[in-house]
Protein backbone atom coordinates (compact mmCIF):
# COMPACT_ATOMS: atom_id res chain seq x y z
CA UNK A 1 0.00 0.00 0.00
CA UNK A 2 1.27 3.47 -0.89
CA UNK A 3 1.66 5.88 2.04
CA UNK A 4 0.31 9.35 1.21
CA UNK A 5 2.47 12.06 2.79
CA UNK A 6 1.78 15.78 3.14
CA UNK A 7 4.53 18.38 3.76
CA UNK A 8 4.26 21.84 5.33
CA UNK A 9 7.28 24.10 5.76
CA UNK A 10 7.76 27.77 4.92
CA UNK A 11 11.32 27.15 3.64
CA UNK A 12 10.76 26.03 0.05
CA UNK A 13 14.30 24.78 -0.53
CA UNK A 14 14.09 22.48 2.48
CA UNK A 15 10.60 21.32 1.47
CA UNK A 16 11.70 20.62 -2.11
CA UNK A 17 14.62 18.52 -0.90
CA UNK A 18 12.42 16.52 1.44
CA UNK A 19 9.82 15.95 -1.28
CA UNK A 20 12.46 14.66 -3.69
CA UNK A 21 13.74 12.19 -1.11
CA UNK A 22 10.27 10.97 -0.12
CA UNK A 23 9.20 10.54 -3.74
CA UNK A 24 12.18 8.23 -4.23
CA UNK A 25 10.84 5.85 -1.56
CA UNK A 26 8.87 3.11 -3.32
CA UNK A 27 5.96 2.92 -0.90
CA UNK A 28 5.55 6.68 -0.36
CA UNK A 29 4.19 9.60 -2.39
CA UNK A 30 3.95 13.29 -1.49
CA UNK A 31 0.36 14.31 -2.26
CA UNK A 32 0.53 17.97 -1.26
CA UNK A 33 2.59 20.82 0.15
CA UNK A 34 1.89 24.00 2.10
CA UNK A 35 3.88 27.12 2.89
CA UNK A 36 2.13 28.06 6.16
CA UNK A 37 0.03 26.50 8.88
CA UNK A 38 -3.31 27.87 7.77
CA UNK A 39 -2.83 26.66 4.20
CA UNK A 40 -1.75 23.29 5.61
CA UNK A 41 -4.98 22.84 7.60
CA UNK A 42 -7.12 23.66 4.56
CA UNK A 43 -5.21 21.32 2.24
CA UNK A 44 -5.06 18.48 4.75
CA UNK A 45 -8.83 18.54 5.15
CA UNK A 46 -9.16 18.32 1.36
CA UNK A 47 -6.45 15.74 0.63
CA UNK A 48 -6.80 13.49 3.70
CA UNK A 49 -3.29 11.95 3.55
CA UNK A 50 -2.04 9.17 5.81
CA UNK A 51 0.60 11.28 7.51
CA UNK A 52 1.54 14.95 7.64
CA UNK A 53 5.06 16.23 8.25
CA UNK A 54 4.74 19.74 9.68
CA UNK A 55 7.30 22.36 10.58
CA UNK A 56 6.76 23.73 14.09
CA UNK A 57 7.65 27.34 13.21
CA UNK A 58 5.34 28.50 10.42
CA UNK A 59 3.66 31.86 9.72
CA UNK A 60 -0.11 32.47 9.89
CA UNK A 61 -0.60 29.44 12.16
CA UNK A 62 2.29 27.61 13.82
CA UNK A 63 2.63 23.87 13.40
CA UNK A 64 1.36 23.07 16.89
CA UNK A 65 -1.84 25.09 16.44
CA UNK A 66 -2.26 23.68 12.92
CA UNK A 67 -2.06 20.19 14.44
CA UNK A 68 -4.63 21.02 17.09
CA UNK A 69 -6.99 22.45 14.44
CA UNK A 70 -6.77 19.77 11.79
CA UNK A 71 -7.18 16.87 14.20
CA UNK A 72 -10.64 18.18 15.10
CA UNK A 73 -11.82 17.23 11.60
CA UNK A 74 -9.30 14.46 10.85
CA UNK A 75 -8.76 12.66 14.18
CA UNK A 76 -7.10 9.68 12.50
CA UNK A 77 -4.39 11.72 10.78
CA UNK A 78 -0.84 10.99 11.96
CA UNK A 79 1.36 14.03 12.36
CA UNK A 80 5.14 14.19 12.63
CA UNK A 81 6.59 17.52 13.74
CA UNK A 82 9.90 18.67 12.27
CA UNK A 83 11.78 21.46 14.00
CA UNK A 84 15.09 23.14 14.66
CA UNK A 85 13.90 23.53 18.27
CA UNK A 86 14.56 20.90 20.92
CA UNK A 87 12.98 22.92 23.76
CA UNK A 88 10.92 20.66 26.04
CA UNK A 89 7.95 23.03 25.93
CA UNK A 90 7.60 22.73 22.15
CA UNK A 91 7.74 18.93 22.30
CA UNK A 92 5.20 18.71 25.13
CA UNK A 93 2.82 21.17 23.46
CA UNK A 94 3.09 19.31 20.14
CA UNK A 95 2.21 16.01 21.81
CA UNK A 96 -0.64 17.63 23.75
CA UNK A 97 -1.97 19.01 20.47
CA UNK A 98 -2.08 15.47 19.08
CA UNK A 99 1.18 15.05 17.16
CA UNK A 100 2.49 11.48 17.10
CA UNK A 101 6.14 12.26 16.40
CA UNK A 102 8.76 14.97 16.90
CA UNK A 103 12.27 15.13 15.50
CA UNK A 104 14.85 17.75 14.65
CA UNK A 105 15.61 18.92 11.11
CA UNK A 106 19.24 17.98 11.67
CA UNK A 107 18.26 14.30 11.94
CA UNK A 108 18.94 11.93 9.06
CA UNK A 109 16.32 11.19 6.40
CA UNK A 110 16.27 7.57 7.60
CA UNK A 111 15.08 8.87 11.01
CA UNK A 112 12.14 10.59 9.32
CA UNK A 113 11.24 7.39 7.47
CA UNK A 114 11.38 5.50 10.75
CA UNK A 115 9.18 8.13 12.40
CA UNK A 116 6.56 7.92 9.64
CA UNK A 117 6.37 4.13 9.87
CA UNK A 118 6.22 4.12 13.67
CA UNK A 119 3.43 6.72 13.95
CA UNK A 120 1.41 4.88 11.28
CA UNK A 121 1.63 1.78 13.47
CA UNK A 122 -0.10 3.71 16.22
CA UNK A 123 2.96 4.48 18.35
CA UNK A 124 4.68 7.74 19.30
CA UNK A 125 8.12 8.58 17.92
CA UNK A 126 10.68 10.85 19.60
CA UNK A 127 14.22 10.81 18.26
CA UNK A 128 16.99 10.04 20.74
CA UNK A 129 18.33 13.59 20.49
CA UNK A 130 14.89 14.95 21.44
CA UNK A 131 14.62 12.58 24.40
CA UNK A 132 18.07 13.64 25.62
CA UNK A 133 17.31 17.34 25.11
CA UNK A 134 14.01 17.01 26.99
CA UNK A 135 15.72 15.36 29.92
CA UNK A 136 18.43 18.04 30.06
CA UNK A 137 15.82 20.79 29.83
CA UNK A 138 13.69 19.19 32.54
CA UNK A 139 16.66 18.97 34.91
CA UNK A 140 17.56 22.60 34.19
CA UNK A 141 13.98 23.78 34.86
CA UNK A 142 13.75 21.81 38.10
CA UNK A 143 17.04 23.24 39.35
CA UNK A 144 16.17 26.81 38.37
CA UNK A 145 12.61 26.66 39.71
CA UNK A 146 11.13 27.52 36.32
CA UNK A 147 8.54 24.75 36.29
CA UNK A 148 5.11 26.10 37.12
CA UNK A 149 1.62 24.64 36.88
CA UNK A 150 0.17 27.29 34.57
CA UNK A 151 -3.03 26.82 32.58
CA UNK A 152 -3.31 28.60 29.25
CA UNK A 153 -6.29 30.97 29.61
CA UNK A 154 -6.79 31.38 25.86
CA UNK A 155 -9.04 29.35 23.57
CA UNK A 156 -7.75 27.81 20.34
CA UNK A 157 -9.27 30.65 18.30
CA UNK A 158 -7.80 33.29 20.62
CA UNK A 159 -4.33 31.75 20.17
CA UNK A 160 -4.83 31.92 16.39
CA UNK A 161 -5.82 35.57 16.59
CA UNK A 162 -2.93 36.35 18.95
CA UNK A 163 -0.39 34.81 16.56
CA UNK A 164 -1.74 36.94 13.71
CA UNK A 165 -1.71 40.07 15.87
CA UNK A 166 1.88 39.33 16.89
CA UNK A 167 2.80 38.89 13.21
CA UNK A 168 1.66 42.47 12.61
CA UNK A 169 -1.65 41.76 10.87
CA UNK A 170 -4.39 44.41 11.09
CA UNK A 171 -7.92 43.59 12.24
CA UNK A 172 -9.09 43.73 8.62
CA UNK A 173 -6.33 41.36 7.50
CA UNK A 174 -7.11 38.95 10.34
CA UNK A 175 -10.82 39.08 9.49
CA UNK A 176 -10.06 38.20 5.87
CA UNK A 177 -7.78 35.31 6.88
CA UNK A 178 -10.30 33.84 9.35
CA UNK A 179 -13.40 34.64 7.24
CA UNK A 180 -15.03 36.59 10.06
CA UNK A 181 -16.05 40.22 10.55
CA UNK A 182 -13.71 42.93 11.80
CA UNK A 183 -15.95 43.36 14.85
CA UNK A 184 -15.50 39.66 15.68
CA UNK A 185 -11.72 40.07 15.50
CA UNK A 186 -11.92 43.16 17.73
CA UNK A 187 -14.01 41.17 20.21
CA UNK A 188 -11.37 38.42 20.27
CA UNK A 189 -8.65 41.06 20.72
CA UNK A 190 -10.50 42.59 23.70
CA UNK A 191 -11.07 39.17 25.31
CA UNK A 192 -7.37 38.30 24.87
CA UNK A 193 -6.28 41.57 26.44
CA UNK A 194 -8.75 41.18 29.31
CA UNK A 195 -7.74 37.57 30.03
CA UNK A 196 -4.03 38.39 29.96
CA UNK A 197 -4.36 41.83 31.59
CA UNK A 198 -2.33 43.21 28.70
CA UNK A 199 -3.66 46.33 27.02
CA UNK A 200 -1.27 47.13 24.20
CA UNK A 201 0.00 45.34 21.10
CA UNK A 202 3.63 45.38 22.22
CA UNK A 203 2.65 43.50 25.37
CA UNK A 204 0.70 40.95 23.33
CA UNK A 205 3.73 40.36 21.09
CA UNK A 206 5.96 39.77 24.13
CA UNK A 207 3.40 37.33 25.58
CA UNK A 208 3.13 35.46 22.26
CA UNK A 209 6.91 35.03 22.05
CA UNK A 210 7.33 34.05 25.71
CA UNK A 211 4.52 31.49 25.53
CA UNK A 212 5.62 29.96 22.21
CA UNK A 213 2.62 31.16 20.19
CA UNK A 214 5.04 32.92 17.87
CA UNK A 215 7.67 30.28 17.20
CA UNK A 216 11.01 31.45 15.87
CA UNK A 217 13.33 29.05 14.12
Amino acid sequence: MTIKVFLADDHKMFRDGLKAQLDNVDEMVVVGEANDGREAVKMLEELKPDVAVLDVAMPMLNGIEATRNVLKSLPGLKIVMLSMLADQMYVVEALKAGASGYLLKEESFSQLLEAIKIVLSGKVFLSKSIEEAMMEDLVRQIRSGEIENNTDPLTDREREVLQLIAEGKTSREIADILFVSVSTVDTHRKKIMDKLSIHNTAGLVKYAIKNKIIIEG
